[in-house]
């Protein structure tokens, strides 16, 4: 990806907080996942229920790995291999070391690995994985154009790249270890 000013402005705010961005699947809220005090203002803006847990997205498995039970990877990685035609999120077993802001204090976390060139650009650039959710407040409809990020959010989100248009599907959630779709 050749990043325009925007990306790179937008790579700045994600640095030190959360921002509104397009991600593989429907507009997005996204904070890095190394960040706890951006992933307690993530769950504050949306006004989420923190036992919720949220979504670690990444370019590659590497970004995940620390958050994920050492002992699942490998399964994570054929589930991965898999899934590549559709958006697919999975939950897995939790390091012992995860934050219960990602999981919401429960024993699995959910991941996505895709190949969207911006997620990899902001992955590669901060080393870490992005912790991402739907560009709303719990309870409403996600936004689809900054007009209506604005109403969500007022001046709360201090930067948003506009939503794009095939930005209208969320992922399918599958539990790897028992195969069910969640969604």
């Amino acid at each position: 990806m050749n990043p325009g000013f925007r990306q790179r402005l937008a790579l700045r705010y994600l640095c030190s907080g959360v921002i509104a961005h397009p991600t593989d699947t429907i507009y997005g809220l996204a904070c890095l996942a190394n960040n706890p005090l951006a992933v307690s203002q993530l769950i504050q803006l949306k006004r989420r229920d923190s036992s919720k847990g949220l979504i670690l997205l990444a370019s590659d498995i590497g970004y995940v790995e620390p958050y994920v039970d050492s002992t699942f990877t490998s399964d994570l990685v054929d589930g991965v291999q898999m899934a590549k035609k559709q958006p697919t999120t999975f939950l897995v077993p939790a390091d012992s070391n995860t934050s219960t802001l990602l999981t919401g204090g429960g024993p699995l976390i959910a991941v996505r690995i895709t190949d969207n060139p911006l997620v990899q650009y902001f992955c590669e650039n901060t080393g870490s994985a992005l912790v991402s959710s739907s560009a709303n407040v719990q309870g409403q409809k996600t936004a689809t154009s900054l007009l209506q990020l604005q109403a969500h959010f007022n001046k709360g989100l201090p930067f948003a790249l506009a939503p794009i248009q095939y930005n209208n599907q969320a992922s399918i959630i599958i539990n790897l270890l028992t195969g069910e779709r969640i969604r």
